[in-house]
């Protein structure tokens, strides 16, 4: 055959694979989410096998093998013991609080470890939602946004007073980006950053991260808040005004089933693309290579490439120490 083009000359050996290799992954981009209570013990996750609900010394004990493998960056995820919970959601703004007091202490060993926190109100709210909840005079559950988004502020300034660089809001509740960069900005910490969840959908993949830190609704469900699966752009929307309000880091959420948004929001900003590969897609391939059907590190690398090639910069992920220890 007389060909003058034969793509596969480029795909002959590894050496030039590699040199022509469009996407990387590298330690860098990885965040490691973190699950904590203030119990004494550390707790295997069983719904999430391989993860824990880590103790404070615990947390503080990971953190050190986390930083070793080059990992510098984690996101913090409190289970709130259910006593400290009320309908308003008051120990999410206690400057003595656990997630505070564990931010600090993380500062003070790994000063340079990048510490981002969940400004949200479902794990300190009695009711389980992200936002404060009210039953209209027609018997239906409303999540009130203005008032919720006050509290998302004193919850963003404590988590900035105790050393956070990067707040995350996870709620949706639409305006809290410019609120809390205002409330920020206002006391003085204008450094700390904005990681605003920007397309979080109303999904089925949280499962298995609900029954890690027992965050689930009371009643009703999210979908006024979160996004519809069904929606992208809408996603762009709101991209435009997370932008607008002052956002350094946008997020997609999940990410495997939403690879179409990232390429989408990747299309349409200049802002670094965060995706957070959730808990349902960490078990199901954790599930499927427990049974054998599956090469845990060949598909979870692949999965993680696939985010990156979509148009993340940054990809939060569970499997972040296994990846660490594999890129080594």
């Amino acid at each position: 055959m007389e060909m003058m083009v034969r793509a596969r000359r480029n795909r002959r050996s590894a050496a030039i694979r590699g040199l022509v290799r469009e996407t990387r992954l590298a330690v860098e981009d990885l965040i490691l989410p973190m699950f904590f209570h203030a119990d004494a013990e550390d707790v295997a996750i069983d719904s999430m096998p391989g993860c824990t609900r880590w103790s404070v010394q615990g947390l503080l004990k990971e953190i050190m093998e986390v930083h070793d493998l080059g990992i510098r960056a984690v996101v913090l995820f409190p289970k709130i013991e259910d006593s400290l919970k009320n309908p308003q959601g008051s120990e999410s703004a206690n400057d003595h609080g656990l997630v505070p007091h564990l931010i600090r202490e993380i500062k003070k060993r790994y000063p340079e470890m990048c510490v981002i926190t969940d400004v949200a109100l479902d794990p300190y709210n009695s009711d389980g939602h992200d936002g404060l909840v009210v039953r209209g005079c027609d018997g239906e559950l409303k999540i009130l946004n203005d008032e919720t988004v006050e509290v998302l502020c004193r919850q963003a300034l404590c988590h900035a007073r105790a050393g956070a660089d990067i707040v995350a809001p996870s709620d949706m509740m639409d305006g809290r980006v410019g609120a809390i960069r205002i409330a920020l900005d206002e006391a003085g910490f204008e450094e700390v950053g904005i990681m605003s969840y920007t397309a979080k959908y109303a999904s089925a993949f949280y499962g298995p991260f609900r029954g890690a830190l027992d965050s689930a609704p009371k009643e009703g469900d999210k979908k006024t808040y979160q996004m519809d699966p069904g929606n992208v752009r809408e996603a762009i929307r709101e991209l435009l005004m997370d932008e607008e309000e002052g956002a350094d880091i946008v997020m997609v959420k999940p990410a495997g089933a939403y690879l179409d948004v990232i390429a989408r929001l990747r299309d349409e900003t200049t802002l670094p693309i965060a995706a957070y590969q959730v808990s349902g897609e960490y078990l199901m391939i954790k599930a499927a290579c427990a049974s054998g059907w599956l090469d845990e590190k060949a598909v979870v690398l692949e999965s993680l490439l696939g985010i990156r090639r979509a148009g993340a910069d940054m990809i939060l992920t569970y499997f972040a120490k296994d990846v660490a220890r594999w890129i080594r």
